[in-house]
């Protein structure tokens, strides 16, 4: 079985979590999977490189378990992009709506510099609006390019959306 399909069974749904309606993907299943795991990250490595990042940025907090293995791989910073109140540092913060709510996320002001290649790194994509809001962020950083991953979506583990400019 290919790694995309290895993903898509582990992958536990979760019915009404956080909250009645909300369909949540438990990624933990993967984690059990040392195998799975290192897998994962050699195919982002593998497909990432060529990019020439110059950091990857994690999404609290699953974004962290798949983002700071991937920097490592590829030898660059990785920047905590967490929820409100949770960062000791001169921040910069943005506020996003949820499916099931609002949310706030936070960055230290010093972690990305003008001109840096993001990799913003989530678990999966739902609606995508964590997403958007960590572009929003960096963007906040006079940042204007970086791409996003959702691991388990499209393609396995190297889809995403990417945005220039």
């Amino acid at each position: 079985m290919d790694l995309s399909s290895r993903l898509h069974s582990a992958i536990r749904d979760v019915q009404d979590f956080p909250k009645p309606g909300i369909l949540f993907k438990d990624i933990t299943p993967i984690l059990k999977d040392p195998i799975l795991c290192q897998e994962v990250v050699n195919s982002l490595h593998s497909y990432y490189k060529p990019f020439q990042l110059d950091a990857i940025a994690g999404v609290e907090s699953r974004g962290f378990l798949f983002g700071f293995p991937l920097a490592l791989a590829l030898n660059i910073p990785f920047i905590l992009i967490r929820k409100k109140g949770k960062l000791p540092y001169d921040k910069i913060e943005y506020s996003y709506e949820l499916e099931y709510g609002t949310s706030t996320i936070e960055m230290h002001k010093d972690a990305v510099l003008p001109g840096h290649r993001v990799l913003i790194h989530d678990d999966l994509l739902a609606t995508g609006g964590t997403a958007a809001a960590a572009a929003a962020l960096i963007d906040q950083c006079a940042y204007r390019d970086w791409e996003g991953v959702g691991v388990g979506l499209r393609g396995g583990c190297r889809g995403g959306t990417q945005r220039s400019g």
